[in-house]
């Protein structure tokens, strides 16, 4: 059965194949509903879509295995490569920045094999890829 590290957590959990990251990661005790970089994260643990990729607070990135995870979806799509999005959230676009290969929303991944996670990754508005 796949192993999800969560890395900043140091928390492991063995799940079967095809788990979804989020339900595992609620499973686990882990809130990746974090709001900007921490900012909202009491909050948004309520306040959030429930899993159906619409609102982009449980962004994660996925910094060993992403072969062992399905496709990118048309909902993580919309939410990271549109550069403009219908309010109330445009952050997530701004958090894909620098991590366009790693960073997908935790409610749209299915689990198939061994990964690590980074839960609430920051948002750098000034980092060296920001105007690049």
């Amino acid at each position: 059965m796949p192993i999800i590290k969560f890395v900043k957590e140091n928390k492991e959990v063995e799940v079967p194949v095809g788990t979804n990251l989020r339900k595992a990661a609620i499973r686990a005790g882990i809130n990746l509903n974090c709001g900007l970089n921490g900012f909202g994260a009491s909050i948004n643990k309520y306040l959030n879509c429930k899993g159906h990729g619409m609102c982009g607070t449980c962004r994660v990135l996925i910094t060993k295995g992403m072969e062992n995870t399905n496709p990118m979806t048309k909902r993580e799509w919309y939410q990271f490569k549109q550069p403009f999005h219908i309010p109330p959230d445009p952050i997530p676009c701004l958090a894909f920045i620098g991590h366009e290969d790693t960073m997908r929303l935790a409610c749209m991944v299915r689990v198939n094999g061994d990964i690590e996670v980074e839960s609430c990754p920051p948002v750098n508005l000034f980092g060296e890829n920001f105007f690049s």
